[in-house]
């Protein structure tokens, strides 16, 4: 055995989770992804997707793509660089920046790639950086890859983000990034509040739009169309991985910062580009969202119903105001055991547990989709209402 491997073998924490029989990742299923999913053959709700619009199983998504790849192929087989830009690709950049109401967009394999390849390299050795302590990790990574100082504020408070800027050189670049919904918790970043300090102290302001895409916003745009302050908001990311049923995402800006990107992005230069398929796919996904509102009044019907079930049941669920409902246990294990028990009852949720959080932090994630029905989501409720019951977590 290696030094490495012998330092590696030492983590065991997956396998005593296997052994206790609550390890809860990687399940396999066997059927397409909509409300009900099959695994092990065996039928669950799923109440852990980020298909907020239920889209994944459209005909005329899934149409659009087949026809992608009749016209184009898999793949692209090279960067946007070099032999990988397709007409679709320049359309589509070109409509997301009409939608999100910027000069320009371009776009990324994954949502993954836009914020590491943003946040790693848009600020210099003498600039500062400053980030919500529960942003997503795709930020963590990327600023930890940057040469700026990197100030974290507490969550959603604006007088720690006032006091972090307090601290930097006023003639120096000062980059504000924020997830617009909070990908765990579920609550929407104070954009006036930080837009305003902003403005005040000189800072541009860079917003994670991958879950409030289709959940907020007019047709859908985002937390930075709801709060009415796009203009004032530098640069825009999102995904297509949530509400826009496919893989991959984009950064909106003004032309300047966009032409700096697609020539200093290091993921954006030196990966292959998005396939024909998924960029297909989000094309008509964004037609859908605009064409049938109907599907984001369902959603929010949905969430406001969820949301008053599960206060009156007595679950903790944070400051949420979103199809994402976090339901907070405190503990590791239990949290396993819990995910276990819910799905043995046949609801499907994910756990968040330390290293993501603390680990007196622990939820369970509990996601809404536009395509549930009321009889499933009182299903799961129950279930819920039944196993948390029996562990003491409501009264």
């Amino acid at each position: 055995m290696t030094l490495l491997q012998e330092k590696l073998s030492k983590y065991d924490a997956p396998q005593k989770a296997m052994e206790a029989g609550i390890y809860p990742y990687g399940r396999m299923i066997e059927s397409d992804q909509d409300t009900e999913v099959q695994i092990s053959g065996k039928k669950v709700l799923m109440f852990g997707s980020n298909a907020y619009l239920g889209l994944l199983n459209h005909p005329k998504v899934k149409e659009a793509a087949i026809q992608a790849i009749r016209k184009y192929g898999s793949g692209c087989a090279g960067s946007r660089h070099l032999n990988g830009t397709l007409d679709m690709h320049i359309a589509l950049e070109k409509r997301l920046a009409e939608f999100v109401g910027k000069e320009e967009t371009m776009m990324y394999s994954t949502g993954f790639q836009v914020n590491l390849g943003v946040v790693s390299c848009l600020t210099g050795r003498e600039d500062y950086i400053l980030w919500d302590e529960l942003d997503h990790a795709s930020i963590i990574e990327g600023h930890r890859l940057s040469y700026s100082t990197r100030l974290k504020y507490k969550h959603n408070d604006m007088d720690s983000l006032e006091k972090q800027l307090q601290k930097c050189e006023p003639d120096r670049v000062k980059l504000i990034v924020t997830d617009g919904v909070f990908s765990m918790e579920g609550d929407v970043a104070n954009l006036p509040g930080i837009v305003a300090l902003a403005t005040k102290y000189n800072a541009s302001v860079m917003v994670d739009e991958a879950h409030g895409i289709g959940i907020l916003g007019r047709q859908g745009k985002g937390v930075c169309d709801h709060f009415g302050v796009t203009p004032k908001v530098d640069l825009i990311m999102g995904t297509f991985s949530k509400s826009l049923a496919s893989i991959g995402g984009f950064i909106a800006s003004d032309k300047e910062t966009i032409n700096f990107l697609r020539h200093h992005s290091r993921p954006y230069i030196f990966s292959a580009s998005i396939t024909p398929s998924a960029t297909a796919a989000v094309n008509a996904a964004l037609d859908i969202m605009q064409n049938e509102p109907e599907r984001i009044e369902r959603l929010w019907e949905l969430t406001h119903y969820a949301l008053a079930g599960f206060r009156d049941m007595g679950c903790e669920i944070g400051n949420t105001s979103t199809p994402i409902i976090p339901l907070f246990i405190r503990n590791n294990d239990l949290t396993f055991l819990i995910v276990r028990e819910l799905f043995d009852a046949g609801v499907f949720v994910n756990p968040v547990v330390s290293p993501a959080v603390a680990p007196a932090d622990t939820l369970i994630r509990f996601s809404l989709m536009a395509t549930h029905t009321r009889e499933q989501l009182d299903f799961a409720m129950e279930a819920i209402r039944r196993i948390f019951g029996k562990h003491g977590l409501i009264p």
